[in-house]
């Protein structure tokens, strides 16, 4: 429960002085304790009454005491036996705090993070999430104490008891640390220890990650519509893409993949294996062309949306030194376009004329 959801339980606006809170937190609890209620909401607008009260009391009453000093927390905490309250326009449908209430707790998000491969980001897939979530106690609607109604005995209703000095000598009054201030008699919350909060439960969850999701995504999972756990809250789950060994991904969904290739297989124009996505994939290879596109081959461009190209960049790797049989290899394949009677190529031959012309223009 936020703050300003406390004060509209209470019936108070947000900017309500502690004298206001406590004065309307003893009328609703004399109103509303199942001692003098036996109404079937009784216990449930009680509850809340008091998380209320606690809301507030752990937002502003404790920084407050601090800065006014003990004396001043101590009058404030003596006036309260007051008689000042404010109007409650839900006053006598505690349904509708029931129902704010779920709808708050039900929104309450639980963040999650889900880490990808572009695989499983590029196709969409289904992840198990495993953990832990720790609920508010439902016996004292998270207050760590149940409210027993009547006049706390301690300080005898007026939420102050006497401060005394190091002699014994009465020094002035202080806050009741049994009721809080209050005056009303409680007593500390057994189901949870006083904590507010239910023991930890485990959740084992299966989550459906839509094709096409980018790094930083935030997927909403309406934890009421998760099967089989029901989470006290919705599912706030951002994306994590994890580096790849092979690809590289651009904004407009374009896949990016560099190779190393056989300098001597290039050349020959053999085919290759390349990955992809969904697999590998062959590629002709083309003498003098280094880069080939794979239409549809690359990442949804949008969220759901249809998947862009790969491209395919080679790198021809040629041996750093020759071995025997390739420099002999290598000089028989040159004697084919350069020898007399082969068949040499025409940009070949224009440029042997070209520098025998210049040559005899040289010693000409």
């Amino acid at each position: 429960m936020g703050t300003e959801d406390a004060f509209a339980e209470l019936g108070l606006a947000s900017s309500a002085s502690e004298r206001e809170v406590k004065a309307a937190w003893r009328r609703l609890a004399s109103q509303w304790h199942p001692d003098r209620n036996g109404s079937a909401d009784a216990v449930a607008r009680m509850q809340r009454i008091n998380q209320a009260f606690e809301e507030i009391r752990r937002a502003g009453f404790q920084a407050a005491a601090k800065e006014r000093g003990a004396d001043s927390g101590a009058a404030a905490a003596a006036s309260a036996a007051g008689t000042g309250c404010a109007s409650d326009e839900h006053d006598g449908d505690p349904a509708a705090f029931r129902d704010d209430a779920d709808t708050a707790r039900q929104r309450r998000p639980i963040h999650r993070k889900v880490k990808l491969t572009l695989e499983e980001a590029a196709a969409g897939c289904i992840k198990v999430l495993r953990g832990k979530v720790i609920e508010t106690c439902r016996t004292c609607a998270g207050a760590g104490h149940q409210v027993l109604g009547g006049h706390c005995i301690q300080c005898g209703g007026s939420g102050a008891v006497p401060k005394r000095s190091f002699f014994g000598w009465p020094t002035g009054l202080v806050e009741c640390e049994a009721c809080l201030g209050g005056g009303i008699a409680r007593q500390p919350c057994a189901a949870c220890r006083s904590t507010g909060k239910a023991a930890p439960r485990s959740y084992q969850i299966k989550v459906r990650i839509p094709h096409g999701v980018r790094h930083g995504d935030l997927l909403h999972v309406d934890g009421r519509r998760l099967r089989p756990e029901r989470l006290p809250g919705d599912l706030e789950i951002r994306v994590e893409l994890l580096d790849h060994a092979f690809f590289e991904l651009d904004d407009d969904g374009t896949l990016r993949c560099e190779i190393p290739v056989d300098g001597f297989a290039w050349i020959a124009g053999r085919q290759l294996q390349v990955p992809t996505l969904t697999g590998l994939q062959s590629l002709q290879l083309s003498r003098g062309r280094l880069s080939y596109c794979l239409k549809g081959e690359g990442f949804p461009s949008e969220r759901g949306g249809a998947r862009g190209d790969q491209w395919v960049t080679v790198a021809p790797v040629f041996p750093e030194q020759l071995s025997t049989d390739q420099q002999i290899l290598l000089d028989q394949l040159c004697a084919t376009t350069s020898g007399a009677g082969g068949a040499t190529d025409d940009r070949l031959q224009a440029w042997q004329r070209g520098l025998r012309a210049w040559e005899r223009g040289l010693r000409g």
